[in-house]
C-alpha cells in the first residue's frame, strides 16, 4: 500500500513518515495540496494523509479535487486537524474526507486508522476482482449466466441456514456468508482453461476428454491460489481457490481431483457442491431437458452421504421453498427477457 501524506510542516511530516515506514508502507510525501494532486492523478496513491491547514490549497480543498475527479478507483482520505467542534468535522465530512486525526497524534491511533482504510479499499478491489473473474467465465462457458446468479443465491441460503446450527456456529458468520455469495460464482474460472472442441462439444465426452475437462478444477485453483500468495491479507481469494479445486469432491471420497472425503472437503466447496448441482438438475442442458424441483430433490436425497454432506442436505431440505422461489424468479426473468428479445427482432424486421 502507497501511502501519500500532505502536510508543510516538517516535523509533522518527517514523525508521520518514520512510523508509516516502520509498518512497512511506502510513503511519499507532498508539502501542499497542488503537489499532492498532481501525483494523486498519476494513480499510484489510493490512501492520504493531509494536514487541513497547508499553503497554496489547504487539506479541504484537496479533498473536494479528490472528489470531484473521474478516478478509477475510490481515495481514502484521512485530514490531520488540530481543529475542535462539530462543524469542522460537518465541513471536514461534506468535503470528502473519510477520518480524521487530531493533532498531536498517537502512532498507535494513525496505524489503526489506516488500517480501517485499507479494509474500506480492499471491499472495492473485492468487488471488482470477483465481478471480472466472473465475467471471464461467462464469455467462455455457455452454460453460465444466470446460471451463476442462481448459484450463488443458492449457496447463500444455505450458508444462512448453517449459522444458526451450533455446529458450525464458530465457523460460518455473516462475513462467511457474504464471501461466499461473491466467490461462488468463480466455482468453473478453470473453464477457461479447456480447449472448445470438448468446453463446447453438444454431445457426449470421451472418457479423455472428461479428463481434460475434469482439469478445470486444478486450473482454477492454481490461478487462485498464485492471486492468494500475492495478497493473502485478501480472505476472497482463499475461499475462491477453495471452492475452485473442491466443488466436484464427494462425502464419501470418490469426487475430484483428490479424492477429499467427509469435512476434509472445505465447507464452501461441499455448499457448492450441492447448488451447482441441483442447479444444473433444474435447468436444461444441450444434454438433458430440465428436471423438475421434486425430481432434482429425490436424487439429492439419494445422494447424501455418498455425494453430499449430510448437514448440508439438510439445509437444503429446510428450505426448499426457498429454492423453488429463486429457480421460479429467475425462470420468470429470462422469460421476459426472451419476450423482449422477440419484439425488439419483429419490430427490427416489420421496419425493413
Amino acid at each position: 500500500m502507497r501511502i501519500l501524506i500532505v502536510d508543510d510542516d516538517a516535523i509533522t511530516t518527517g514523525m508521520l513518515e518514520n512510523a508509516l515506514r516502520q509498518w512497512g508502507y511506502e510513503v511519499t510525501v507532498a508539502d501542499n495540496g497542488r503537489t499532492a494532486l498532481e501525483l494523486i492523478r498519476s494513480g499510484l496513491y489510493r490512501l492520504v494523509v493531509s494536514d487541513w491547514e497547508m499553503p497554496e490549497m489547504s487539506g479541504i480543498e484537496l479533498c473536494r479535487h479528490i472528489r470531484q475527479r473521474y478516478s478509477s478507483g475510490y481515495v481514502y482520505v484521512i485530514l490531520l486537524t488540530a481543529r475542535r467542534g462539530t462543524q469542522n468535522i460537518v465541513d471536514g465530512l461534506d468535503a470528502g474526507a473519510d477520518d480524521f486525526i487530531s493533532k498531536p497524534f498517537q502512532p498507535q491511533e494513525l496505524c489503526v486508522r489506516i488500517r480501517a482504510g485499507e479494509r474500506i479499499l480492499s471491499l472495492e478491489s473485492r468487488e471488482v476482482t470477483i465481478f471480472s473473474l466472473a465475467k471471464l467465465t461467462e464469455s467462455r462457458d455457455p452454460e453460465t449466466g444466470a446460471h451463476l446468479e442462481r448459484m450463488r443465491e443458492y449457496c447463500r441460503v444455505i450458508a444462512e441456514h448453517l449459522s444458526r446450527q451450533e455446529k458450525f456456529h464458530d465457523q460460518v458468520d455473516g462475513d462467511y456468508v457474504q464471501l461466499i455469495y461473491l466467490t461462488s460464482p468463480l466455482h468453473d474460472i478453470g473453464k477457461v482453461g479447456i480447449p472448445d472442441r470438448i468446453l463446447l462439444k453438444p454431445g457426449p465426452l470421451t472418457a479423455e476428454e472428461v479428463e481434460i475437462m475434469r482439469q478445470h478444477t486444478i486450473i482454477g485453483s492454481d490461478t487462485l491460489d498464485a492471486a492468494t500468495r500475492a495478497y493473502p491479507e485478501a480472505r476472497f481469494l482463499g475461499m475462491a481457490r477453495d471452492i475452485a479445486r473442491s466443488h466436484h469432491e464427494w462425502y464419501c471420497g470418490g469426487g475430484y481431483p483428490d479424492g477429499c472425503a467427509g469435512e476434509n472437503i472445505p465447507l464452501c466447496g461441499r455448499i457448492v457442491a450441492l447448488a451447482d448441482v441441483y442447479d444444473a438438475l433444474t435447468t436444461k442442458r444441450v444434454y438433458k431437458p430440465a428436471f423438475s424441483h421434486e425430481v432434482a430433490r429425490e436424487i439429492i436425497v439419494n445422494e447424501m452421504i455418498s455425494h453430499f454432506d449430510p448437514a448440508v442436505v439438510e439445509a437444503f431440505l429446510q428450505n426448499e421453498d426457498l429454492f423453488v422461489a429463486i429457480h421460479a424468479q429467475y425462470a420468470a426473468r429470462e422469460e421476459k427477457e426472451a419476450a423482449s428479445l422477440c419484439e425488439a427482432q419483429a419490430a427490427f424486421a416489420a421496419s425493413r
